[in-house]
């Protein structure tokens, strides 16, 4: 399978840089993965496609505030630096980008805040545009963590053209979240609402949760042609035991396990048996999901609309089936849907 397979013309206007006004009203397409058969609905609507028993799988990721803006000392020169992730809590060590990158080297400090109200200094260089940063704060540790998460603004992708507003904070989290360390949403399950979930609740259909901490790989570009070649990112992920145990369950008695969002599949499909039992396991996943591929566990999974040679769309067209999917993406352009972030959503069935 080679990269330009994944080529579609998107509009930039199709790039939706708002959510839609209410969580479970954005548009939904459902897609039939035998058939190919294509259904306009709204995404509440969801909820007619599953039966009493039938388990969703949701990653309970909680997004942290982790685009600070700084400056570097002597120069001012305004510096972005994006947290990846705390490496060490006691000594406030993080995994960084920073761009423009060239202009930071190890030794520099950073100022942060009106009054620098934090400092911080360059320690080693991991990458062209990664460094490592160490924060040069003294007090109490979750009383730094409050004054660096102050600083920092939600995390939004760089295809999203826009100043970061107010109600990003909330709306780029989905209403479950719960164990802090993405830099990016879990974007299939923005559009889960607290009453879609009630009403799904109330027909029986079980949840199940596990966590994987989404990192910025979702969004790098592939640069190879052959996609046996590229490397994904590695990001940690949780499966406890309750989760093994309802999915197993569903999977003995034939009922249906929908995966909400790519990052649930890749969790799923990296913690699976020979036998396609899930099992339970804490670690990290650098897995990669492109056609033509076998799904052990998800016989149904929800997506976000996602963008031309995006790994993501590959893991999507890898499950709907290289031609459908690629065919149903020609219909939401055609039909106007919202593709990325805060855009429309896809149900393969």
């Amino acid at each position: 399978m080679k990269l330009s397979k994944f080529k579609f013309k998107l509009p930039q206007e199709l790039v939706a840089l708002h959510p839609t006004p209410n969580r479970d009203e954005c548009r939904l397409m459902v897609l039939n993965r035998k058939t190919g058969e294509i259904e306009h609905k709204v995404f509440k609507d969801i909820i007619n496609y599953f039966d009493e028993d039938d388990v969703f799988v949701f990653n309970d990721t909680k997004v942290f505030p982790a685009r600070l803006y700084g400056n570097k000392e002597k120069t001012g020169a305004e510096i972005e630096v994006f947290l990846l992730r705390e490496l060490n809590p006691e000594l406030r060590i993080w995994d960084v980008l920073v761009d423009p990158a060239r202009k930071i080297r190890i030794g520099n400090k950073l100022y942060f805040g009106d009054d620098d109200s934090l400092v911080a200094e360059v320690i080693d260089n991991t990458t062209s545009r990664g460094r490592t940063l160490r924060f040069l704060y003294d007090g109490d540790y979750k009383k730094f963590k409050k004054i660096l998460y102050g600083l920092g603004e939600t995390p939004l992708p760089k295809f999203i053209e826009r100043k970061v507003e107010p109600d990003d904070a909330e709306r780029y989290q989905t209403i479950y979240a719960k164990n802090e360390g993405a830099v990016a949403a879990p974007t299939a399950g923005l559009h889960f609402s607290r009453e879609l979930m009630k009403r799904l609740e109330i027909k029986g259909i079980n949840f199940a949760f596990l966590t994987l901490h989404v990192g910025l790989g979702n969004f790098r570009e592939v640069d190879v042609e052959d996609l046996t070649k590229h490397k994904m990112d590695s990001e940690q992920i949780f499966v406890g035991p309750e989760i093994v145990k309802m999915v197993n369950e569903a999977k003995d008695e034939k009922r249906k396990v929908c995966a909400v969002g790519t990052t649930v599949v890749r969790t799923l499909e990296s913690c699976v048996t020979t036998k396609g039992r899930l099992t339970e396991y804490e670690g990290w996943t650098n897995k990669f999901i492109f056609p033509p591929y076998d799904f052990s566990v998800p016989d149904a999974f929800v997506s976000n609309f996602h963008l031309p040679y995006s790994t993501l769309l590959m893991m999507v067209a890898a499950f709907g089936g290289y031609d459908k999917v690629m065919k149903a993406y020609e219909v939401a352009v055609k039909e106007n849907y919202k593709f990325g972030t805060y855009g429309d959503a896809m149900l393969i069935i």
